[in-house]
């Protein structure tokens, strides 16, 4: 029996762009810009194309907090360096992917990489916010530095392109990431007039977002450069053109339905455990990272 189409609910433009730090400019896509029903996808804040002139002081964003889900940042152009309270750091250039669980707490910091930041250039990145499960919100913060060369690809018939899986499953191929709910999470690079299918579970929250260039979905609607598409929660099937060269961020996963208690940098489920939060945040017991 042939998968039913998932239907596009909206194609949606960037919102108006806001910056963080001083060092990535966002359009939130969610959950300020369109309230989309997206969990596990808390929130998506994409840094479209910018060109940052050249600096000897990294932009970036200074120490912060984080309780209670996980960061996912996607490198399309230039270079991030991490580091947090837990002691892990590294660099992301791109086509690398680092996924940060802060789970029961953690400082956290992210500037321009230093040679990137000296030289300048192109920018493009996409972070996430993950939310995690109750029973896994306390657990022990963990980094998985993900490099582009250690993600799994899926090459596609006919010179189409390829899949690169971050997390989940295409095909026979595993995603490299180590996730606590079931989530896709695709970098499919096509070429002009490439074809690629995907299928999610009917009441998986899915949605793309078109890193570059321009495509057809389900043979009807069209998507262009930094365009957010939404798709309904019914059918399996989705199908797509590239109309020309193309990047596409697939993100689809089961919700959790949970209630969620938000506040700042914490993602909880109740009101006190915000409360907790800030307490154990204000009380040290976060860590220690130098500004």
């Amino acid at each position: 029996m042939e998968a039913k189409i998932k239907q596009v609910a909206a194609i949606l433009n960037p919102p108006a762009p806001h910056m963080v730090g001083d060092g990535f400019r966002v359009h939130n896509f969610f959950p300020s810009g369109y309230k989309l029903e997206m969990s596990p996808f808390y929130m998506l804040d994409y840094n479209a194309k910018i060109e940052f002139s050249p600096r000897n002081e990294p932009r970036g964003v200074g120490v912060h907090p984080h309780r209670g889900f996980e960061t996912v940042t996607i490198a399309y152009q230039g270079a991030v360096a991490h580091h947090d309270s837990a002691g892990n750091s590294g660099t992301i250039y791109p086509g690398d992917v680092q996924w940060m669980t802060a789970a029961s707490g953690i400082l956290h910091k992210e500037h321009h990489e230093e040679e990137f930041s000296k030289k300048g250039g192109i920018f493009q990145m996409v972070q996430l916010w993950v939310n995690l499960p109750a029973k896994d919100k306390m657990s022990t913060p963990k980094y998985q530095g993900i490099k582009q060369n250690e993600i799994q690809q899926f090459t596609l018939a006919d010179n189409s392109g390829i899949i690169e899986i971050i997390a989940g499953k295409y095909r026979d191929k595993k995603g490299s990431a180590n996730t606590f709910s079931p989530i896709e999470m695709y970098n499919a690079r096509l070429n002009s007039g490439g074809k690629a299918n995907f299928n999610f579970a009917a009441n998986y929250n899915t949605g793309i977002v078109v890193i570059e260039g321009k495509v057809k979905i389900n043979e009807t609607e069209i998507a262009n450069t930094n365009q957010f598409v939404h798709f309904k929660n019914e059918g399996e099937e989705i199908k797509i053109e590239a109309l020309e060269q193309s990047v596409l961020l697939i993100l689809s996963g089961e919700p959790i339905n949970e209630p969620i208690a938000a506040y700042g940098p914490f993602l909880m489920n109740k009101p006190e455990e915000i409360q907790q939060a800030i307490a154990d945040y204000n009380n040290g017991k976060f860590g220690y990272l130098d500004e």
